[in-house]
C-alpha cells in the first residue's frame, strides 16, 4: 500500500548500522524524515546523505532522520560510517517495508537518472562515493516522508522521474522548523 497525506505508519522495525533494533515509534514527538533509499553503496544515495549532514544544523530542534537502506547490517555500516551520521540509518535487507509501502523498482528510472543526472553521478565520484561492491536493488526509487509530532504523515514524495528524485531541501527544511 501506498503512504498518503494522512496516514499513521504502523511501528517499522527494523537493525540500524550497529545491529541495534530501532523502532520508528521511538520517534513521536519529533518531526521526522523517513526516507527509503536503495543499496548502501549507492552513488547518489551517499550524495544524498552527505548533503544531509553538512545541512543538518539547519533543520529545527525537534526535527530527526532515519533512512531505511535495502542492506545487511554490515555492509550497511562499512559504507555509513564514513558520514558520521546525526541521524538513524536501518538495514532492510529482506526488503520487506519497502514491499509494504509499495517502494518502487525502476531500471527505466535508473537509467534515466544516468541520462539527466549525470551531474550527481559526477560529484558523487569525486567524493568517492563510487560503488566497488552491491548489496541490494539498484533500480529503487525514493520516497520521502514527512512525519509529525504525532506521527501522522504530513507529506510524502514518490519520486518520479529517476532514481535519485526526492523531496526538496527546502520544503524539508520548512517542516523542520515550522
Amino acid at each position: 500500500m501506498r503512504i498518503n497525506k494522512g496516514d499513521k505508519i504502523e511501528d517499522i522495525e527494523l537493525p540500524d548500522s550497529y545491529g541495534n533494533t530501532f523502532k520508528l515509534s521511538s520517534t513521536k514527538g519529533k518531526k521526522v524524515l523517513l526516507t527509503f533509499y536503495r543499496h548502501a553503496s549507492c552513488a547518489v544515495c551517499n550524495l544524498r546523505i552527505n548533503e544531509f549532514v553538512k545541512k543538518y544544523q539547519e533543520f529545527g530542534k525537534y526535527f530527526t532522520m532515519v533512512g531505511i537502506f535495502h542492506a545487511p547490517v554490515d555492509f550497511l555500516k562499512k559504507n555509513m560510517d564514513r558520514h558520521n551520521l546525526p541521524f538513524t540509518v536501518l538495514a532492510d535487507e529482506n526488503f520487506e517495508y519497502f514491499k509494504k509501502y509499495d517502494v518502487e523498482r525502476s531500471y527505466g528510472k535508473l537509467f534515466s537518472a544516468f541520462i539527466f543526472k549525470v551531474h550527481k553521478f559526477f560529484l558523487a565520484g569525486i567524493k568517492g562515493y563510487l560503488p566497488v561492491q552491491f548489496k541490494g536493488y539498484v533500480d529503487i526509487v525514493p520516497v520521502d516522508i514527512l512525519i509529525n509530532e504525532d506521527g501522522i504523515v504530513e507529506d510524502v514524495y514518490y519520486g518520479k522521474s529517476d532514481i535519485a528524485d526526492h523531496m526538496p531541501f527546502d520544503k524539508i527544511k520548512a517542516f523542520s522548523i515550522a
